[in-house]
């Protein structure tokens, strides 16, 4: 398996991640791909070789190890390597189809025009990808342990095995190689794959609880834009005039003149005018 290759791919999942995403990105190389390509594959190079029966039955011994060893271990952490990783490179194809709109978006409406602000941000249907990744990652994480902790009673890998599985001819004592250096390998394989879990959990409460606080946010922007359109009237209690609220905040100033610059009003008397002394005579 090229491995290099394989780091290649995902190295553009980097770049559109959150923190949690790219501690789990760096325990994945490091704890997992590292020791998997380094010492895994050497302790379980020649296991068959090593699994040795106590009897000279043709086909006994390769039966038996097949009856204990259905998948190699080496093998099911590759799968569970590949399948794992497989979500993060939707994330990946699913930037790149933005970019591939963004393109043809500028082709048509010219070079200034812009369908996304970032490609690469988590937004509409691209956050609705990377959320669901995050929870397949953690289903097959839990699924690949539920498997090998069905088929290797809770990760155990004893010294001595006993196998009566045809052809044998009786009860044959099967001995293992290198028992404990395999079990402190698959408990540290199964470590990682929980921390990795932890992570991916931890990642999804992130995203969920960071949503629900914009979309908060955003209500309330809106809710306070709404109460700024809307002026109440004040009604004072002893008239029945009413005025807006917005007009006692900028009452107009009305200036009173001062009495030096009153001028007196000349008095005209009008020509229709007369003047009649009361009728006093007595009849």
């Amino acid at each position: 398996m090229d491995w290099k290759t394989f780091q290649a791919l995902l190295s553009g999942v980097n770049k559109y991640s959150t923190a949690f995403g790219r501690i789990w990105l760096s325990v994945v190389f490091v704890f997992r791909v590292m020791v998997y390509v380094v010492a895994a594959e050497r302790v379980w190079g020649d296991d068959q070789k090593d699994f040795d029966c106590n009897t000279k039955q043709p086909g006994c011994a390769n039966v038996c190890y097949d009856h204990y060893f259905p998948i190699s271990h080496i093998r099911l952490w590759a799968l569970q390597l590949i399948f794992v990783t497989c979500p993060s490179l939707l994330v990946v194809m699913h930037v790149k189809y933005r970019e591939d709109r963004e393109r043809k978006y500028r082709e048509k409406h010219g070079a200034d025009a812009k369908l996304y602000d970032n490609t690469g941000k988590k937004h509409g249907g691209l956050w609705w990808t990377y959320l669901l990744s995050l929870f397949a990652k953690t289903g097959i994480e839990v699924a690949f342990l539920y498997i090998l902790h069905h088929i290797y009673n809770s990760f155990d890998l004893p010294r001595l095995v006993k196998c009566e599985v045809r052809p044998c001819p009786n009860v044959v004592d099967c001995y293992i190689g290198r028992p404990m250096e395999k079990k402190v390998f698959t408990y540290f394989m199964v470590g990682a794959s929980a921390i990795c879990i932890v992570l991916s959990i931890c990642e999804i409460i992130y995203l969920i609880s960071k949503r629900i606080s914009r979309c908060a946010k955003k209500m309330k922007s809106h809710r306070g834009h709404s109460m700024a359109l809307y002026h109440p009237q004040y009604r004072d209690q002893d008239s029945n005039c009413t005025l807006p609220m917005h007009e006692l905040d900028h009452k107009p100033e009305y200036k009173v003149k001062p009495k030096a610059e009153l001028q007196p009003v000349a008095y005209k008397p009008n020509v229709c005018m007369r003047a009649s002394a009361p009728n006093l005579s007595l009849a």
